[in-house]
């Protein structure tokens, strides 16, 4: 049995991989290594010993006697030092005798001889080995003190390196001095190491132990490389140990035993299969096929580890160097080996082989050779030492260059299995030539992919027969076999399927078992492991997949997700760096849970960048010893932090991170926490709360599905945690990947009697395919089956295992790591049968007709002939040519001029005789066979044609015969004459014409090989034949075509283009007269369509479709179809510019075909204040849906939406009771109907979304408003007749307990009777509308249901409005203007109905505008409005208009001041001039006395009055209308010409009675009544005056008036509608002018008027004074009390 190597025999099953017959051979070789061979001695002497013990039989010696001294004494040195340790006297015993061996193995060297080029370096080598054996015996006894012996050259290269560790150098100066402290050292477990060679041995320890070196790196521990140089026998160097030395030494030992026993617990838990590496060709020979005398090199390049040993074979037989010498020529240099074969001979024709062989298994690598041997005579020296030159055809030994005829017999079926079964396919292989040595290279390929020998997979050559062998069917091993057999550049090729089915399930409707399980993506402590789905899910729905792993070396699996993950990749984290683990995946649906999966690969957990360092070349040699100083630990560094963190995958389940280390972290190891937080926030949350991750890549789990996260990541170490990196960009947690959609158009075609091909086209949008699984169902069952249990690429697919003359349909379904997509649409059905023939039974064709010689050379001819009349049910597949000669008119013996059938009706007929008369006759063939010949040709001479014009056109014929018109065709001539052909003339004539009847159809010549002859006559039958043209003249005709009726036959169908509903633009042909083997024939511009890319032809029974796959520029032509095996069935159809343009947009409205709208989506709010989202379309079908999205989301119907499709009106509408600010957005109604589709969206953001928003908040207030009083109309204005103010509004829902309450800025307005509502409408009157009316009007309805209110703003520019129409009525209302004469001059005047200020009076006279001065006056009195012209002059003569301006419109009236009217107002104006004087001047009581006077009797009286005249009046007294003069009790006095008194010292009741004072001068008299009423007393003598009792009246009338006043006052909370008179002019007149029309007659007459006004405004205003101006430009006008509003009643 095989030894193991120490790392692997914990690992029992590695035994039968290391008891492969492969290293039979090998092991043989080394049986001869001693077992008690210790590690020690194994890595040392033993290298030296196998270089000694192969060259043995040299005669020169190669090695130097120096070496071997230095050997010997290393094995004396050990001897002394060991014996200085009494406690390793066993150990010493045991070197010892290694020792004696050694020395033994130093004499034997001095013998050897030192003539091998090869090796006459090696003496450097042996020293090397020598000091390493001794340093390895030294330290084995743990003996070595102060050692200055070092390996030379050998160099660590330590990665990662640890934190504390530092360099230790010897320079080569210092090389011999002695060091202060003793360097320890160890090497591995004592084993037995044997069938492998001693440089294998050494490469796996180096490969074992690298895991080992790193981690005790990590741990700090010092390693020191240093340099060692030669050593002779001569330079010896003792020096006594330091007790300080042998402190240190001993605690040394202990630091190593235990790092010794850490390391070989690691070793056991290792698993060095991914370590290792099997041989690999990289660059294979390639065979090669030379003449003699020519030197080959075969090359190749080989990988692996530890590195292979490569073994050249001839014919599977070693090959040996030095049994010929020169001969051949052996390199390996750097991975690259080669074979050079000098001087080759034709015995060295053979198979070469390479054979690459490890501990992890052998390969072999296949080349032939193939030397020629020249015929002819040639110097042989020419060709030697000639480099290699490769020749295009492979040769045979004899020389002769022809290919290899290579055959398949018994060969192997599309194979059917079920997984766990064993499979074998087989193939007989049949060659021809057969060379005895030279072997046919035979190669396995599943689905394009080469097999290699693994425990699934065995394949065998028996020489004759071809085998492979699957142990144990898993669905991986489905596809497509292919058996390669190569013979130098030739090979041949059989392929066939295999199909794989699911294992019975366990539990009955479970789904079938996941497969081609792998790992990706490996590092330290994770791995990303996935899996391709199963076709078949046992009837329900696959719910997801559990994921297990099993630690190599071990039985045990455990579950790695808690849940089932639907996706197809999942990160396993929680690995154990350096351990290698395999995995497996089960699915799981609603029946249970499936079988598992086929295992994955072994894979380590380890740095990718430690993985591909070992896979190539480890950093140092193994030396079997790890050197460790003693170096203070340096502080340690904080890392920096991580860079490049991206996501790299993201799903619903979890999210993966990838960063890369950070360029600052110091020599010790580094390891991470990852962080997180929501996106938008600063909360970061540590994810690995417990346990720091070691690789650069972690899987978050846990996260809420939809939300976006940021993540970060921390490194960390021994010194500390250092910053985080920067944060990613936000990642949504949901599947990036989609499933894809469904495939489509599904084609099946006929193939065999029990398959079909399907195919189908790829989905759109499709990423990240894996394949696609088939579906079949025979027609009517309703039980579907899976055709493949792999996924397949490409979209095309055989479905074998058909049952013959079933009608069957097919589906597909695409899959990727997010899931299957749904099933395609079902194919048409398809009846399972052989695509050709139909099983019915065919003739051969008929003779060919019309032989002719198209060309003629000195050696050759050119024959054309025509197609049989009869193909004898299917097409000829080919025609077969004689000739014989023909000497003085006898033919001679037919000759065979072709043996391999010509597809075309012209062929050259080579080596004939010059001048010699042959005959031809040609042979069709079929299916069923070949036909019978035809009749002898004409009899034609072999001779070079010399014309210059070209030869005849052949194959000409007709097709698409209609009744007026045909197509004929023909080919080139194949003699073109001395010059190219420029064109063709086509002649015709009818067939009963005679000769001379000819006549061109063309008279140009014609490019095209095609002409379109139009302008038949229906019935009549007709010729053709066609000329040549070149630069010489026109040619021969071609053979006359037969005749052709023109007739349009019975059932004759053209060819109708068509687009489908997918926008796939087509030609249909359909022919009703085929026979079972016809076909379509289709052609473009009556060329073979040989470039089918842009063009897919399907045909099925009497149809066929020629579908454009992107319709361009390209594909314009003439479209032709032929049915063959038919009576010229045919039929084109021509695609132009404009054409296309119609099928390219009738194809874009087919293939997006749009549901046509009435209205786009739109939105209204409704009654109730809801939103209505609706659109209409034109019509829906029953299968019609609608889905509604909102910001790319979709939503459903529910409690927020309410959604309603009215697939009768199109009507498609969304209610939502209210919008909230998170309704903000956009609205898509998508509407799907059959495949017709269309979406309209609305967006409804920022100001849009806020206004509808708010007026669904006020239409849902309206809506409740409505319940109860409310108002229809707002409150509005409008203007009467009267020019008065009507606030008006409509109001509903009234009953009789309804009240209505208005307001003016907030306070009641008081209104005289209620409202009854009458038609619904309210008012309220505002008369004499003016600026004190502004404000803020409100009138509320309200009783037990609610209340409503309607505002009014009367303000600014509202006010300004309903002025400008107060104003625009009230100038409309203005009379024609008159003229009045005055004391004062002219008055013009014209009335309105009021007057306010907001109107703008203008007048102009003679077209000049009126500058307003004290003669020239303007202003309002009440409601006139005059212009007033004192002291008129003729110049005042003319038109006058006054111009009253509304704010927008002049509105003028006119008046012509000249001629008569002029002078009549002229004359009344002198008139009342003079009477005015006069009213100015008479005498006159101004006031005083009272009406009436009450006095008690005895008391005093005093009465008093003011006069005024001029001149000065005289005063009389009448008492009851008779004079009365003072006396002692009555005292009348007249005082500076205007006091007037009367006073009575003590009244009595004779004083009762009415006084009257009368005043009088020349312009008049006037008399003052009042009545004295004298109340006796009795007994009371009390004096009155009467001024005190009349200043009593007054005040008691004051007082009265206060108290009216005060109760005005306890009303102020209510305001009344008031009117006012307002004066109003242009400019300010004289003070001192008294208007004629405001000075009264009388005081009493001015007290009436007074009255009169006040009662009028509702309040008393101050009589103005004679003197006082109306004009009250620029004044505050009087105040008046407010006036009672008068309220309309409602109409």
């Amino acid at each position: 049995m095989m030894s193991l190597p120490f790392y692997q025999r914990h690992h029992e099953h590695y035994d039968r991989a290391y008891r492969h017959k492969a290293l039979s051979s090998t092991v043989s070789q080394y049986q001869k290594e001693t077992k008690s061979k210790s590690a020690v001695y194994a890595q040392g002497s033993a290298a030296y010993a196998r270089g000694s013990a192969a060259y043995r039989h040299s005669s020169a010696a190669g090695f130097s006697l120096d070496s071997s001294a230095a050997y010997s004494h290393g094995s004396s040195a050990y001897d002394l030092e060991s014996a200085a340790y009494s406690h390793g006297s066993a150990a010493y015993d045991s070197s010892a005798a290694q020792s004696k061996r050694s020395a033994a193995y130093s004499l034997d060297s001095e013998s050897l001889s030192t003539s091998s080029a090869a090796y006459s370096h090696a003496s450097e080598s042996i020293n090397q080995l020598a000091a390493a054996y001794r340093l390895g015996s030294e330290a084995y006894s743990f003996g070595l003190k102060n050692s200055n012996l070092m390996i030379e050259d050998q160099s660590y290269k330590m990665s990662p390196k640890a934190k504390r560790a530092k360099q230790s150098l010897i320079s080569e100066d210092k090389e011999n001095e002695a060091l202060d402290y003793s360097v320890p050292i160890f090497t591995g477990r004592q084993v037995n190491i044997s069938g492998i060679t001693d440089t294998e041995e050494e490469r796996i320890k180096e490969s074992a132990a690298y895991v080992a070196k790193r981690n005790l790196f990590a741990t700090g521990e010092g390693v020191s490389v240093s340099k060692v140089a030669k050593k002779t026998s001569e330079e010896e160097h003792h020096e006594k140990k330091s007790r300080k030395v042998a402190i240190r030494e001993s605690a040394e030992r202990v630091a190593m035993k235990k790092t010794l026993e850490e390391t070989q617990a690691f070793h056991r838990k290792l698993n060095q299969d991914k370590l290792l590496h099997a041989p690999e060709f990289i660059i294979e020979p390639r065979s090669h096929t030379i003449w003699e005398k020519e030197n080959v090199r075969f090359n190749c390049s080989v990988a692996g580890w530890p590195e292979p040993r490569v073994t050249w074979y001839k014919n599977n037989v070693p090959i040996d160097v030095q049994a010929h010498p020169g001969k051949y020529i052996i390199h390996s240099r750097y991975g690259l080996h080669s074979l050079e074969i000098t001087e080759c001979e034709f015995d060295d024709t053979a198979q070469y082989h390479a054979s690459a062989m490890n501990v992890k298994g052998e390969v072999s690598v296949y080349a032939s050779l193939v030397v020629k041997r020249y015929k002819g005579e040639i110097d042989a020296s020419l060709l030697h030492g000639r480099n290699l030159s490769l020749s295009p055809f492979a040769v045979t030994p004899h020389g002769y260059a022809s290919r290899f005829e290579i055959s398949f017999v018994d060969k192997f079926d599309v194979a059917f299995g079920r997984e766990g079964e064993t499979m074998s396919l087989g193939c007989t292989v049949v060659i021809n030539p057969d060379i005895k040595r030279f072997k046919p290279d035979i190669e396995w390929y599943r689905n394009g992919v080469l097999i290699t020998p693994s425990k699934w997979v065995q394949m065998q050559w028996s020489g004759e027969r071809a085998s492979l062998t699957l142990t144990h069917a898993n669905k991986e091993d489905e596809g497509l076999y292919t058996l390669r057999v190569a013979m130098g550049e030739y090979y041949e090729e059989y392929s066939g399927y295999v199909f794989v089915r699911d294992a019975d399930a366990e539990i009955p409707g479970a789904p079938g078992a996941p497969l081609d399980v792998q790992c990706l993506d490996a590092n330290k402590d994770y791995v990303i492991v996935s899996w391709k789905q199963p076709a078949v899910d046992g009837g329900n729905p696959i719910l997801g997949y559990f994921i297990d792993r099993c630690e190599v070396g071990t039985s045990h699996w455990t579950q790695c997700n808690e849940n089932p993950v639907k996706f197809a990749r999942f990160p396993v984290t929680g690995l154990i760096e350096g351990r290698s683990y395999i995995f497996r995946v089960r699915a799981v649906n609603k029946a249970g849970v499936s079988l598992p999966s086929r295992v994955s690969e072994p894979v380590a957990a380890l740095d990718p960048a430690d993985r591909a360092r070992l896979r190539s070349h480890p950093s140092a040699p193994w030396t079997g010893q790890i050197i460790v100083t003693e170096e203070e630990p340096a502080e340690g560094v904080v890392p920096g932090p991580p860079t490049d963190l991206q996501v790299i995958e993201a799903t619903k389940n979890y999210v993966v991170l990838s960063w890369k280390p950070p360029g600052q972290r110091g020599h010790e190891g580094i390891m991470y926490f990852v962080e997180k937080c929501v996106a938008g926030t600063e909360d970061w949350q540590r994810v690995n709360t417990e346990i720091p991750v070691k690789s650069p890549r972690f899987a978050v789990f846990d996260l809420s599905e939809g939300k976006s996260y940021c993540f970060r990541v921390r490194c960390c170490n021994s010194a500390g945690i250092g910053e985080p990196s920067e944060a990613t960009e936000a990642t949504v947690v949901d599947d990036k990947l989609d499933i894809p959609k469904a495939p489509g158009r599904i084609m099946p075609t006929r193939n065999t009697d029990t398959s079909v091909v399907v195919t189908w086209t790829e989905p759109p949008d499709a990423k990240e395919l894996v394949g696609y699984y088939i579906e079949s169902s025979v027609e009517g069952s309703g039980r579907w089956e899976p055709c493949n249990n792999n996924p397949v690429k490409g979209t095309r697919f055989v479905c074998h295992g058909l049952s013959t003359g079933e009608k069957y349909i097919f589906r597909v379904r695409a899959v990727n790591a997010a899931g299957l997509s749904e099933f395609s649409q079902e194919s048409e059905p398809i009846e399972v049968k052989a695509a050709i023939g139909g099983g019915l039974l065919h003739a051969a064709p008929s003779p060919p007709y019309d032989i002719v010689v198209l060309e003629s050379v000195r050696d050759s001819m050119v024959l054309g002939w025509k197609q049989p009349e009869a193909i004898g049910g299917t097409e000829i597949t080919g025609y077969y040519v004689n000739y014989r000669e023909v000497v003085d008119g006898v033919p001679g013996k037919w000759k065979e001029a072709n043996i391999k059938a010509v597809a075309d009706r012209a062929y050259r007929i080579e080596n004939l005789k010059e001048n010699m008369v042959y005959q031809f006759q040609v042979a069709a063939a079929n299916l069923a066979g070949v036909g019978a010949p035809s009749k002898p040709s004409k009899s034609f001479k072999c001779e070079e044609w010399t014309i210059a014009v070209p030869g005849p056109p052949h194959d000409v014929k007709c097709t698409e015969v209609r009744k007026d018109s045909l197509v004929l065709l023909w080919k080139e001539p194949v003699y073109s004459g001395r010059t190219p052909i420029v064109g063709y003339y086509v002649d015709m004539k009818e067939t009963e014409a005679k000769e001379e009847r000819w006549r061109s159809v063309n008279e140009k010549p014609l490019q095209k090989k095609y002409l379109k002859i139009g302008g038949l006559t229906q019935g009549v039958s007709y010729v053709f034949r066609v000329r040549a043209a070149n630069q010489a003249g026109v040619g021969k005709p071609s053979d006359v075509t037969d005749a052709v009726i023109a007739e349009t036959r019975p059932g004759t169908k053209e060819v109708v283009v068509d687009v489908d509903d997918n926008g796939v633009i087509s030609l249909n042909f359909e022919c009703d007269q085929m026979s079972p083997d016809s076909k379509f024939i289709w052609s473009k511009n009556y060329e073979p369509i040989e470039d089918d890319s842009r063009l897919n032809i399907d045909t099925k029974g009497g149809k066929s479709k020629l579908s454009f796959k992107n319709l361009g520029e390209d594909d314009l032509g003439i479209y032709s179809c032929i049915v063959t095996d038919t009576d010229g069935v045919s039929s084109s159809y021509t695609i132009d510019e404009e054409e296309m343009k119609r099928l390219l947009a009738l194809s874009h409205e087919r293939q997006f075909p749009t549901v046509p709208l009435i209205s786009e989506l739109a939105v209204e709010i409704l009654e109730k204040g809801e939103v209505r989202f609706w659109l209409q379309a034109e019509k829906l079908s029953g299968n019609a849906k609608a889905n509604f999205v909102f910001n790319d989301k979709e939503i459903f119907n529910g409690e927020k939406y309410k959604m309603k499709v009215d697939k009768n009106t199109g009507l498609v509408e969304m209610i939502m009771d209210k919008l909230e600010e998170k309704d903000e957005g956009t609205y898509t109604f998508q509407l799907q109907d059959g495949k017709a589709t269309n979406q309209s969206s609305l967006v409804l953001i920022g100001d849009v979304f806020k206004k509808l928003q708010d007026e669904a908040d006020f239409q849902r207030k309206e809506w409740h408003r409505k319940q109860g009083p409310h108002f229809v109309d707002k409150l509005g204005w409008e203007v009467t007749d009267e020019c008065n103010v009507m606030l008006k509004c409509k109001v509903a829902n009234i009953k009789k307990e309804t009240h209505i309450v208005w307001y003016k800025d907030d306070r009641e307005i008081m209104v005289d009777e209620e409202h009854d509502f009458k038609d619904g409408v309210c008012t309220l009157l505002i008369s004499e509308f003016s600026k004190k009316d502004a404000g803020t009007y409100e009138v509320i309805l309200k009783d037990d249901r609610g209340k409503d209110s309607s505002e009014l703003k009367l303000k600014d520019t509202a006010f300004a409005d309903l002025m400008n129409e107060v104003c625009r009525r009230i100038a409309l209302s203005a009379t024609d203007l008159k003229i009045q004469s005055t004391a004062e001059g002219i008055r013009l005047y014209s009335y309105v109905t009021y007057y306010v200020e907001d109107l703008r009076v203008g007048w102009v006279h003679n077209d000049t505008q009126i500058k307003f001065t004290d003669r020239m006056r303007t202003g309002v009195t009440g409601e006139q409005i005059w212009l007033q012209i004192n002291e008129p002059t003729p110049q005042d003569k003319g038109r006058y208009i006054m111009e009253l301006f509304d704010g927008s419109t002049t509105h003028t009236k006119t008046v012509d001041l000249s001629g008569q009217a002029f002078d009549e107002a002229f004359a009344e104006f002198q008139r009342l001039k003079q009477a005015a004087i006069a009213e100015k001047n008479r005498a006159r009581v101004l006031g005083g006395l009272p009406d009436v006077v009450t006095i008690q009797e005895g008391k005093a009286l005093n009465l008093s009055c003011t006069v005024w005249g001029d001149p000065t009046p005289e005063v009389s007294w009448l008492k009851n209308e008779k004079s009365f003069v003072s006396d002692a009790n009555c005292i009348l006095r007249f005082e500076s010409g205007k006091n007037v008194s009367f006073s009575i010292s003590t009244v009595s009741t004779q004083d009762s009675g009415k006084y009257s004072i009368v005043v009088k001068n020349k312009y008049g008299t006037e008399t003052s009544d009042v009545t004295v009423i004298v109340m006796p007393v009795s007994g009371q003598t009390d004096t009155a005056q009467g001024h005190n009792q009349n200043n009593k009246t007054v005040s008691k009338k004051k007082k009265a008036m206060s108290a009216s006043k005060q109760k005005e006052g306890g009303k102020k909370d209510f305001i009344k509608p008031h009117r006012e008179e307002i004066t109003a002019t242009e400019e300010t007149p004289d003070p001192n002018e008294v208007p004629s029309v405001e000075t009264g007659k009388d005081t009493k007459n001015n007290q009436q008027a007074a009255k009169k006004t006040a009662g009028k405004a509702g309040v008393a205003e101050k009589v103005p004074q004679p003197t006082e101006s109306l004009d009250r430009q620029g004044k505050k006008p009087p105040e008046k009390a407010p006036e009672k509003a008068a309220l309309a009643k409602p109409h």
